[in-house]
């Protein structure tokens, strides 16, 4: 498979289920970031309502993809920041217990783009732990202060993947 994108930023997520917009969330501020200090070139930055035919065509042809979603365990710390990164071609088992607000869960969406020859040359996940998923919008304070963290992790991924120059963080 040839990458037609170098790199591809997925936010997942419903913006009118509360903290399960945190993914579409930490792709607007990227993008918003990104406007004053542009990421690598070939660099996309995408939202997805977490539905898997969408998910693998964001993906496909793509270096790397960096996806974002809220997960809700039984045990939620809100605001609590997950990254997994696993090994090209690892296939993940499905989960025990299911944690996601989508029909498919991102480990039964990478086994069937695998299935498909369509998963990413390279996948990183980050899961925000969330507190609230009823009707509504506008994300919890704990799960909304995770926000900038997250975004500057995957900036930094996307830098690290891609070998392009480190971006100066805030300030400097």
């Amino acid at each position: 498979m040839t990458a037609l994108v170098s790199a591809v930023i997925i936010g997942i997520g419903n913006a009118f289920r509360r903290d399960d917009g945190v993914g579409r969330a930490v792709a607007i501020l990227v993008r918003e970031r990104a406007a004053a200090r542009p990421l690598p070139p070939g660099t996309e930055v995408r939202e997805c309502d977490g539905d898997p035919g969408r998910l693998i065509g964001l993906w496909e042809n793509t270096g790397l993809a960096v996806v974002v979603d809220a997960c809700f365990p039984a045990s939620a710390r809100p605001g609590r920041i997950h990254r997994w990164c696993p090994a090209p071609g690892a296939l993940p088992r499905p989960a025990a217990g299911r944690h996601s607000t989508h029909g498919l869960g991102l480990a039964e969406t990478l086994r069937l783009a695998h299935c498909l020859g369509r998963r990413p040359g390279r996948l990183v996940v980050y899961a925000v732990e969330g507190a609230d998923r009823s009707l509504g919008t506008g994300l919890t304070p704990s799960v909304a202060e995770a926000l900038l963290p997250v975004a500057e992790r995957v900036e930094a991924d996307v830098v690290r993947h891609t070998g392009a120059a480190p971006r100066p963080r805030a300030g400097d």
